[in-house]
């Protein structure tokens, strides 16, 4: 499945990586689910034979980061390229995504990055924190002048 991709086959080298090993019994719908989310946003597409993605940060017009996603048994694994500063913001946002989505299985998004280090970590997410984030969404888009129309 392709979502009107037209991010070619080579990416822009990022000089930071940050790898989230997501586990489930589902990595292939979290996956699929993940990419078909963020299409509203930005470019990404979903290999439905081979079971990867990759998402491509690009809403503000350059692209910012890729994340690829592969399927393990029982594991997601994002692989996140970006700057230095755009890192911790990505992994945040592919993150809260995915573990908005997987709040029911408990899913955990811990990043680790090229050095060795933690990165962010996001979920699991409980009934009260998905209310937060609505609430703060709703927020944001009231500021913004956007509708609530992409909360799913």
């Amino acid at each position: 499945m392709s979502a009107g991709f037209a991010f070619t086959d080579v990416a822009p080298v990022f000089d930071h990586r940050s790898v989230a090993r997501v586990d489930t019994d589902r990595p292939a719908y979290y996956g699929r689910r993940l990419v078909n989310h963020m299409t509203h946003k930005l470019e990404a597409t979903w290999d439905e034979a081979a079971s990867t993605g990759r998402l491509v940060f690009n809403r503000e017009g350059p692209v910012v980061g890729v994340a690829d996603l592969t399927c393990e048994d029982r594991a997601l694994v994002l692989t996140l390229s970006a700057s230095a500063q755009e890192l911790p913001r990505l992994e945040d946002v592919a993150g809260r995504h995915l573990a908005r989505f997987g709040y029911e299985d408990g899913l955990v998004v811990s990043w680790t990055r090229d050095d060795g280090s933690a990165g962010t970590a996001q979920g699991p997410l409980t009934k009260e924190d998905l209310e937060r984030m609505r609430r703060e969404y709703e927020a944001r888009a009231a500021r913004e002048g956007t509708g609530p129309s992409n909360l799913n």
